[in-house]
């Protein structure tokens, strides 16, 4: 057995029409496609995932007693298997196109999803189970509270959908928390037309003072006169669309 371990967000699915329901939400081209496993545990998803002949696996987990556990349960991944940490793991030696799935561990599933936009030019879609708070905010539109920078940054890259919902009783141990699962696709944007790097900087900065209106939150930015006078800048950071910062960080970017 596989203890889950609390310092490492494990909370590992039961439920057999759950983890099958969510490797069918992976979109498959009818081609060769690598997939990325994060966080398999157990194998409750790899199980399904390594029924489909065209997908060239790669499975990454953190957990040493996961891996001896996924090695004996599925020698034919034997050297499919990376041991280490998703956020600091040399991805460079995967296929310059791949995909992911897993049930993200809780505790740093928003910092997969940065990871994810760094890798952003090869991971083409993504199926994920979350904590629901989470899935809510990333595929938020403008006008909520609940909608952020994550909502923010990955919309501009990814069409978001969101599925369903998982009780905490499916899960061993259960989490306090409801789950749901998303799926993120590539759109065909190939460039925002503006310093991506800059683009982050404002969406960060006007969401960490999100109830002050963007004119206030983005001082530290050092607007000039013509852009601190726009009527855009009388909105907070959750009332802006991801066109609507994509175009003002074009204007930032023109005063430099």
């Amino acid at each position: 057995m596989v203890r889950p371990k609390k310092f490492l967000g494990q909370h590992f699915l039961k439920d057999q029409n759950i983890a099958s329901k969510i490797v069918e939400a992976l979109q498959l081209t009818g081609q060769p496609q690598q997939v990325i496993e994060i966080g398999p545990g157990t194998g409750v998803l790899t199980q399904f995932l390594v029924a489909k002949p065209q997908l060239d696996l790669k499975l990454i987990e953190i957990d040493r007693e996961s891996v001896v556990y996924l090695k004996e349960h599925f020698p034919q991944l034997q050297s499919h298997i990376m041991e280490g940490d998703f956020l600091e793991i040399d991805l460079s030696g995967l296929a310059s196109q791949y995909d992911i799935i897993g049930n993200f561990p809780y505790n740093i599933s928003s910092q997969i999803f940065f990871r994810i936009l760094e890798q952003r030019a090869h991971v083409k879609q993504v199926v994920c189970m979350l904590q629901k708070e989470v899935a809510d905010r990333i595929a938020e539109k403008e006008g909520t509270k609940t909608y952020g920078i994550l909502s923010v940054l990955l919309q501009a890259y990814y069409d978001i959908e969101y599925l369903f919902k998982v009780p905490p009783g499916v899960f061993h141990p259960p989490p306090k928390v409801m789950s749901a699962v998303i799926r993120l696709s590539r759109n065909n944007r190939t460039t925002l037309g503006c310093n991506e790097e800059l683009f982050q900087r404002v969406v960060k900065q006007s969401f960490q003072n999100r109830r002050k209106t963007l004119r206030n939150a983005l001082k530290p930015l050092n607007l000039n006169a013509s852009i601190v006078t726009l009527p855009l800048l009388d909105n907070r950071a959750e009332q802006l669309s991801v066109e609507q910062f994509i175009d003002l960080t074009k204007l930032i970017e023109a005063q430099a």
